[in-house]
């Protein structure tokens, strides 16, 4: 797990703390694999985010804190209550 810094967010995923963060790294990932590389279409497609949207959104923001994990490994997760 790398250094939390100002502005990443702490996420339990089966039951072991990863770090969220958004990077130039992140953006384009969320950017092509929603939008095929349009960063215009973006806000549009984000403003009614489905439930495979917001994957995306985790599966790349966790990659940006350091922890590799494809959209369906994260879809996988199970709630642990």
């Amino acid at each position: 797990m790398s250094a939390f810094r100002p502005g990443d967010i702490r996420l339990l995923v089966d039951g072991a703390p990863k770090t969220l963060r958004l990077t130039l790294g992140a953006l384009a990932r969320i950017e092509e694999e929603l939008c095929g590389g349009d960063l215009s279409a973006l806000e549009t497609r984000l403003a009614k985010p489905s439930v495979s949207d917001l994957v995306v959104l985790l599966a790349a923001l966790l990659e940006g804190g350091g922890e590799a994990m494809s959209a369906t490994t994260v879809a996988a997760v199970e709630e642990k209550t």
